[in-house]
């Protein structure tokens, strides 16, 4: 190990300290544990580009972690703890990471609609591990002729696996943002093809009214026809015979549940 190694490491050790856990140093930067380690252990000086991602997490320069161990210290200065409510939350995600690898893949889902009362709004899904986390990206396309309204949706978000539900908060991309949640029960043991769970959001065209709605989820696995999987997308008469037959049993099972906004 040479003495830039060991500097470089003892500096980077010091700026941990800041921190609530070197897993979040990773998640905050991008880095992967593993490489990470060799850091922070002295085995390896990380690239110019990653070097300027790590001083950045910490409000220092690159050229910082050269310094005696002491003049850093000063440099770094009084850094705020991550320890909050916040990272509290962020930190959940993505919880049984080796449990919620078994469903990372490409999803068609379906979920009853408040905006379009007795449609059924098929989209479709990717759960992918990208840095120790799984990042949810979701594509929605409805198409209302009668109404003359085409609108296409790009979500994501994030998915956390614990007690043996899968937890998915989203957002939308756009000025206007909003978040979505979903709540799903894993496969059972001798069916991988189905989840099942609950939707939460808000109706953009019923007066801003929140609602829940049943949501399934059908699994098409890691290799799929990207096209095809979007050109399925769309609202969708439970009537029409072109939903799955356990999804038309799943969804008509129950009707919408909403919620009042007075309520």
């Amino acid at each position: 190990m040479t003495s830039a190694h060991k500097i470089f490491a003892a500096n980077l050790r010091e700026a941990c300290s800041t921190r609530a856990s070197i897993s979040q140093v990773c998640r905050e930067i991008g880095v992967n544990r593993q490489q990470f380690n060799r850091y922070i252990n002295g085995q390896a000086l990380p690239s110019a580009h990653n070097r300027h991602r790590i001083a950045r997490a910490f409000a220092v320069e690159p050229e910082d972690f050269d310094l005696p161990r002491q003049e850093f210290r000063k440099r770094l200065g009084p850094c705020v703890s991550r320890d909050n409510a916040g990272d509290i939350l962020l930190d959940g995600y993505p919880g049984d990471l080796n449990s919620l690898r078994r469903y990372l893949g490409f999803y068609q889902t379906y979920h009853l609609s408040m905006s379009w009362p007795g449609k059924v709004v098929c989209s479709c899904v990717h759960l992918k591990e990208r840095d120790g986390r799984v990042v949810v990206t979701s594509r929605e396309r409805i198409i209302d002729r009668a109404s003359g309204i085409r609108q296409h949706s790009r979500y994501v978000g994030l998915a956390a696996y614990r007690r043996n539900r899968i937890f998915i908060t989203e957002r939308t991309n756009g000025e206007y943002p909003t978040f979505g949640q979903t709540i799903l029960m894993p496969f059972e043991i001798h069916q991988r093809l189905y989840l099942h769970g609950i939707t939460m959001g808000v109706s953009w065209r019923k007066e801003n009214t929140p609602y829940a709605s049943r949501m399934i989820w059908r699994y098409f696995g890691h290799d799929v026809d990207r096209r095809a999987l979007v050109s399925r997308c769309g609202l969708l008469a439970p009537e029409s015979g072109v939903l799955p037959e356990p999804v038309s049993r799943y969804l008509t099972g129950s009707n919408l549940l909403t919620v009042s906004p007075s309520a």
